[in-house]
């Protein structure tokens, strides 16, 4: 038997014990190897009709209505609570809206205000960044520090124990990286930064939905995450916060909203805080795209976080064992980490010439995405990907590679 139908044989092998197969008919797929949920999840099937009735009945049909009898207006933290037990949080402390970005500037802000409650007389003026990060989240953390008065200062995740002092008033991390899909020590760096006394914002927009994150367990202070890679929200659907329990009478947000208000409907001139995670509302809710993410996480009923861990490194795992069975030595290097203790849910792997090398594999049916200057990038959804789509995508890799080289 050739190595590739011994590899093919194990995928079926794999699939036909798979406990998470069934989930793939709750979306809508064709042909096409779709391994760039990391970016856009696949679009969950119930979700079309469920934005219908939105459109058609709900503003439509009861119009103002709906903000009461079709719980618009507690949507907001209605649907943070669906998200709590994928990230490891108990209800009451997540509140969806707004874009990442938005959610980051909001944590960090109020974390750099809790580490120096008193106006002028704190002394905690630096905020750690990841210096791998997402570039967005780099931008807004040097304009809060600006707003602060602090100085941001870039470090790796494995240099954050090293670099925090007496000064350091929060740390903003990835919690997986997005470029190679590094899963970095949540437990650990929360721990030492709670020991130098700061607070910890994590984004968690490569991990959640894909692994488990332990929020409460590791007494994370802040986090916020997007909803479009591994939840399935669709584009640009809104992004959460999360604010730890003890600490939400303290959450002092920069951008307070009347949604955020005790009396939002009171229509005061000064603010006075909601009470809970209700602090970081700030505006109307977007509500179409946050009722096509309340319906796209009707997919995780019944589904367990730690069975979508287990695939997720058996898929990336055999992705690595086809890649390495079937490319040329030489031709491509992973840049993700073998353990996986260690790993996300995609691999990179290094490649000359990466982005026309992309391209051809989009064209053959095989999506993933490109970053600059050379990585090939491969997410694994396992609700949705399957162990012979990862064989055929080895496959179709060693194909185009094999034609680059004789041209």
């Amino acid at each position: 038997m050739s190595e590739f139908a011994e590899l093919a044989a194990k995928a079926g092998a794999l699939d036909a014990a798979d406990e998470l197969a069934a989930a793939r008919k709750q979306f809508v797929l064709d042909e096409v190897v779709y391994l760039d949920g990391n970016s856009l999840g696949a679009l969950p099937a119930n979700v079309p009709g469920r934005v219908e009735d939105v459109v058609r009945r709900q503003w439509g049909g009861l119009r103002i209505r709906s903000w009461d009898e079709s719980g618009w207006w507690t949507a907001p933290e209605r649907i943070g609570d669906r998200i709590a037990p994928l990230v490891g949080a108990a209800p009451g402390q997540i509140v969806v809206g707004d874009s990442t970005s938005v959610n980051v500037f909001k944590a960090v802000v109020a974390a750099v205000r809790m580490a120096n409650p008193v106006v002028g007389g704190g002394g905690r003026d630096e905020i750690l960044v990841d210096a791998t990060t997402f570039p967005t989240d780099g931008y807004i953390a040097e304009s809060a520090a600006r707003m602060t008065g602090c100085a941001p200062r870039p470090v790796t995740p494995a240099q954050v124990p090293g670099a925090l002092s007496g000064r350091t008033a929060a740390v903003l991390l990835n919690h997986v990286d997005y470029r190679t899909g590094r899963l970095h020590d949540l437990p650990a760096l929360t721990a030492a930064v709670h020991a130098a006394g700061a607070y910890a914002v994590w984004d968690l927009c490569h991990s959640a939905g894909a692994l488990p994150v332990g929020l409460d367990e590791h007494g994370v202070d802040l986090a916020v995450g997007c909803t479009y890679k591994y939840l399935n929200g669709g584009p640009g659907s809104p992004a959460y916060l999360y604010v730890r329990s003890d600490l939400q009478d303290r959450f002092d947000s920069p951008l307070p909203g009347w949604n955020s208000h005790a009396e939002p409907f009171g229509m005061r001139s000064d603010f006075a805080p909601a009470a809970g995670a209700l602090r970081g509302r700030v505006g109307t809710p977007d509500i179409l795209s946050m009722l096509a993410l309340e319906a796209a996480l009707d997919v995780w009923e019944g589904v367990s976080i730690e069975a979508v861990r287990a695939k997720s490194l058996a898929l990336t795992d055999f992705f690595l064992e086809c890649v390495g069975a079937y490319v040329p030595d030489g031709r491509v290097e992973s840049v993700t980490p073998v353990a996986h203790a260690e790993r996300g849910s995609q691999v990179a792997l290094r490649c000359e010439g990466a982005g026309d090398v992309m391209k051809a594999l989009i064209e053959r049916g095989v999506v993933g995405d490109f970053r600059h200057p050379d990585v090939l990038r491969f997410g694994f959804t396992p609700l949705y990907v399957g162990f012979a789509d990862v064989e055929r995508a080895a496959r179709v890799l060693a194909e185009v590679l094999g034609e680059a080289r004789r041209r």
